[in-house]
């Protein structure tokens, strides 16, 4: 009975407090005049103009060298900084609010097997955690489910909408698979013994394989005798019109997708983790996979593994010419996905050219999750998804948002963290100054 309340308590917390209403359509011009535009590409305008209508970028320029009108509202950015929203790839925001209130989880199913699973549909774009990260500048987000060997199929979502539907970037991108763990530790957390082969991988990427294999074939028959909504599921994937994400490390595991993905022509693999990954670079390029680096504020994965290797792993994979973009995925993963713009700045930190690992969080991501038509750039016609900085957003110092759009929607940069730090900040003044 006292958990029951308990439940109750945190869900009528959670309803009470929910998220501020999300922004209405742009209906005026805005003209950003003066700031240093970061076109997520890897190009720079030091004074750049930026004009955004009806949604969208409608001229972006070097002011210097263009002489254009100011239309509608002129926000001077003079000496700040503006990006290209920031995307949040293979997290779970929106899915999960309080870990500890069962009623608030919806991150995974029950079963082995769920291709026919979609995370779009459990989102929660009242979040008070989505909430909390548009004042880092993350705008949008790739919203997975997990576990099983097949955990479903995941969208990617704006970070300011009324429902799920409003959220939609676009639904069911890419199916994702746990590709099994060819090692495994014996003991337990306390007493770990070391690390060996796993028995049982043969069998359980025999089996996956057969489940694979049986949805292809499923989907290449014309008429099926049956319904099978899990195969069915699969087809899009199968047929190479979206994506699978294989949430796979270590070098022989890799090696085993890339050998699966080969026999089965597979045409959009992910490798999702993928460390070890820049062991069989050079087949990552010739296949072109992309790949989505594991967290970068991690611990070395390997006991003789360099103590930096985290923070220097993508530009590792970079460097050999590998499509890469960063994920969250671990401890704490709907928290902490408000750092991924420190992320970009750690792998900068450690020898990546700025604007190339701003990439990493902008422009690739769109171009893996197919949206990069609209989405990851400062581009005339694009969507004017961005936003201003007063420094260098990759910076923890410098990342302070003091404007943010969303499809040319001027969103609410509060959350409950920001009105915390305003209701502080106001009490110790107030000592300060008695």
């Amino acid at each position: 009975m006292k958990k029951l309340l308990y439940t109750i308590c945190a869900l009528f917390a959670l309803h009470a407090t929910a998220q501020q209403t999300p922004a209405p359509e742009q209906t005026g011009v805005y003209t950003i005049m003066n700031a240093t535009a970061h076109i997520g590409n890897g190009d720079v305008i030091e004074n750049s103009v930026i004009v955004i209508e009806n949604g969208k970028i409608t001229a972006i320029a070097d002011a210097t060298t263009v002489r254009m009108d100011i239309k509608g509202e002129k926000i001077d950015a003079y000496g700040m900084h503006v990006y290209p929203g920031i995307i949040a790839m293979n997290s779970t925001l929106g899915l999960v609010e309080v870990d500890a209130v069962n009623a608030s989880d919806d991150e995974r199913e029950i079963g082995t097997y769920n291709p026919h699973i979609r995370s779009i549909i459990a989102y929660n774009a009242e979040s008070r955690v989505v909430e909390s990260m548009r004042p880092n500048g993350v705008l949008i987000a790739q919203v997975v489910p997990r576990g099983g060997r097949i955990s479903g199929k995941s969208s990617v979502v704006q970070l300011d909408a009324w429902n799920w539907e409003d959220a939609a970037i676009r639904t069911d991108d890419g199916i994702h698979i746990n590709w099994p763990s060819s090692f495994s530790r014996s003991g337990s957390w306390r007493n770990p013994g070391p690390i060996e082969p796993s028995k049982n991988y043969d069998e359980q990427v025999t089996e996956l394989t057969d489940f694979l294999n049986s949805a292809k074939a499923y989907s290449a028959t014309p008429n099926p005798v049956g319904v099978n909504l899990k195969y069915a599921a699969l087809k899009d994937a199968m047929n190479g019109d979206d994506n699978i994400y294989f949430h796979v490390d270590g070098e022989k595991g890799i090696r085993d997708v890339l050998t699966f993905v080969k026999a089965n022509n597979v045409e959009k693999p992910v490798i999702v983790g993928g460390r070890e990954g820049d062991k069989v670079a050079a087949e990552l390029v010739a296949m072109n996979v992309p790949v989505l680096a594991s967290r970068v504020h991690d611990l070395p994965a390997r006991e003789d593994e360099d103590y930096d290797m985290p923070y220097k792993f993508p530009k590792l994979l970079a460097d050999k010419g590998v499509m890469v973009a960063l994920e969250n995925s671990g401890s704490m993963e709907r928290h902490q996905a408000r750092n991924f713009p420190f992320y970009a700045g750690t792998v900068a930190g450690h020898g990546m050219d700025m604007e190339k690992a701003l990439m990493m969080i902008t422009l690739t991501p769109a171009k893996i999750l197919g949206i990069d038509k609209d989405y990851g750039s400062l581009e005339q016609g694009k969507s004017a998804t961005l936003f201003i900085s007063r420094g260098n957003a990759l910076d923890m110092r410098g990342n302070q948002l003091t404007r943010a759009f969303i499809d040319g929607r001027d969103i609410s940069l509060n959350s409950h963290q920001t009105e915390l730090y305003e209701r502080y900040m106001n009490k110790y003044d107030a000592e300060i100054k008695r």
